[in-house]
């Protein structure tokens, strides 16, 4: 690929024949997405006593015997405790080329869990950002914020993708874009990104999301559609299309713009700038070339928002703009693309809670 973008599938399977991207067991293909790859949790975990960066020509192994209180086997499951911080060594591995960069990112239905995940390099000076050439293992810190949740080895909790060069579209080249293929339902707000903004007047009904109950039991996460709703959820009415946020409390919102990911482009949710309120939209995530796309059986998929209050309470109001998409080019199309070859629970989504919950 000499183009500059976005890693698709067919690139990921050419880095992982190659050896640059490397794993025990043996990366398989369900880990490997339209523009990402699947990240999967070690046997073991270490609680340790805070998050932490590991620092530069410092290794992640020493950092974790400084800061380890103690060490749990995932191998048959076990419980990660609300509130505790864990850093679990992956799978995987990396031997990135020079030219070859990496992101990592919470999959979906981590995030709507509330469930803090975050890859970890040697050397390490931010989260979830891995330099140009890196050659070493990779961590996850993982933090449970909402529920306790039981956890496996082998379970997938982050993605990564990776770049070749930057081609991230400038807001002409997005204007220019949205022109030709309209990206979002009504008018496209375009500063640094696609602007999107919250539903709190839904078409039907007044149900406008829902907000994390304090007190719970354990969310098994290879339980799918198993835990009735209303014993971990409480439902959030509007009735004059505003809510107020409570300082700590946890909320899942939906967009009120459908979205839509060509093709030929993937994008990366970020969040707002935080002087615009005392609320965040929950750590930035991946969406697939396809994501709301006709092509890929989507007519527009709306974004949900998991949105974290900070030190006061915070009118939210409809219409209200909470987050933006960052577009960037793929080095080319992708050979399978999001709900349409692959299995996606989230294509034509709206309010939608995380996979483990059903109604009631």
């Amino acid at each position: 690929m000499t183009q500059p973008g976005v890693i698709p599938v067919q690139g990921l399977r050419d880095l992982i024949a190659h050896g640059c991207i490397t794993a025990s067991p043996a990366i398989v293909d369900a880990q490997i997405q339209p523009a990402s790859l699947d990240l999967r949790l070690g046997s073991v975990a270490y609680r340790v006593r805070a998050s932490f960066l590991v620092g530069k020509d410092r290794r992640a192994a020493d950092r974790i015997a400084e800061f380890e209180m103690h060490r749990i086997d995932l191998t048959n499951g076990a419980v990660l405790e609300k509130g505790c911080v864990y850093v679990i060594p992956l799978m995987e591995s990396l031997a990135l080329p020079a030219g070859i960069t990496a992101v990592a990112n919470a999959k979906s239905s981590t995030g709507r869990l509330d469930l803090l995940t975050r890859a970890i390099t040697d050397g390490g000076t931010e989260f979830d950002r891995i330099p140009d050439g890196y050659h070493g293992p990779l961590y996850a810190e993982v933090c449970p914020k909402s529920f306790s949740v039981l956890v496996r080895a082998g379970q997938r909790l982050n993605q990564i993708r990776f770049r070749q060069g930057q081609a991230v579209l400038s807001d002409a080249e997005l204007t220019a874009l949205n022109a030709v293929e309209p990206l979002v339902s009504g008018a496209a707000l375009i500063s640094e990104g696609l602007g999107f903004s919250v539903d709190l007047r839904p078409e039907h009904g007044d149900l406008v999301g829902y907000r994390a109950k304090p007190h719970t039991g354990v969310v098994d996460l290879d339980k799918i559609g198993h835990y009735p709703a209303s014993e971990f959820w409480e439902e959030i009415h509007a009735k004059d299309g505003r809510i107020i946020l409570d300082p700590g409390a946890f909320y899942i919102l939906v967009s009120r713009e459908a979205v839509t990911i060509p093709p030929d482009y993937a994008a990366e949710m970020a969040p707002f700038l935080a002087m615009v309120g005392e609320f965040r939209v929950h750590y930035a995530g991946f969406f697939d070339p396809g994501f709301g796309h006709a092509e890929a059986g989507g007519a527009g998929s709306r974004g949900v928002l998991e949105v974290r209050c900070h030190e006061a309470p915070f009118v939210l109001e409809h219409g209200q703009i909470v987050g933006r998409l960052v577009y960037e080019r793929m080095a080319e199309r992708p050979q399978t693309l999001y709900g349409r070859e692959i299995a996606s629970n989230y294509q034509g989504q709206g309010l939608k809670l995380a996979k483990q919950f059903t109604a009631g």
